[in-house]
């Protein structure tokens, strides 16, 4: 069985769902400006790869301690429909379409939230999803940490690797699409790396092994 993994923000989609979660965050008070301002430097330094992620993580969970996970969940959804949904890129549209006509598995592969990985994949068609995983206490109220390893870097390929041996899938015979650096690894692990609208490093990395780099237009 194969496999075309996607990542998510600016790959998927045209944007960093993460900013879009900091606005409406900001928006809905849970946040103050200075946390959004925070927000904002952690997503550019993370396109940029300039940042810890695991030290960026947990700080940014912290602020979630105590909270319900199933009204968190809930706002994911709403938040999701309502603002990010629609922020498909055309190209993704076409390419999840070739690999079901094609036969093969669709998985959304993200360092995203474990509600928003979910949602994206039931709204874009697809048949998995692997993101972090929240831990919870028994009153299902977030903890303010994940389970390791972080779905970044190397933790990403371990998560892919783990899936990919659970459900008979050759990730060495799969597809991968991202925009990241940060990716590189799972881009060297399987058969087909894809890059899309790229950051400057991978943008170099792709033109020297002669990966394809791709367009998929804006939303």
């Amino acid at each position: 069985m194969k496999a075309a993994f996607f990542d998510l923000d600016r790959t998927l989609l045209d944007v960093n769902s993460g900013v879009l979660w900091a606005r409406h965050e900001l928006k809905r008070r849970q946040i103050g400006p200075l946390q959004f301002a925070q927000a904002m430097g952690w997503a550019l330094a993370y396109h940029l790869s300039l940042v810890d992620m695991n030290v960026m993580y947990r700080r940014a969970l912290s602020h979630y301690r105590g909270k319900s996970a199933r009204e968190i969940e809930a706002e994911t959804q709403r938040w999701f429909l309502g603002q990010v949904e629609r922020r498909l890129r055309p190209g993704a549209r076409a390419a999840l379409a070739e690999h079901r006509a094609r036969g093969e598995l669709l998985v959304v592969l993200t360092n995203a939230s474990p509600y928003e990985a979910q949602i994206a994949a039931q709204r874009f068609g697809m048949d998995a999803w692997i993101s972090n995983v929240y831990l919870e206490d028994e009153r299902g109220c977030l903890l303010g940490d994940f389970e390791p390893p972080l779905c970044v870097g190397a933790g990403k390929l371990e998560r892919a690797q783990r899936w990919s041996q659970a459900h008979g899938v050759r990730l060495s015979e799969s597809t991968f699409y991202t925009d990241s650096y940060t990716d590189l690894q799972v881009l060297e692990a399987v058969a087909a790396p894809r890059v899309i609208a790229p950051d400057p490093r991978l943008r170099r990395i792709a033109a020297k092994r002669q990966w394809p780099i791709l367009d998929w237009g804006k939303a």
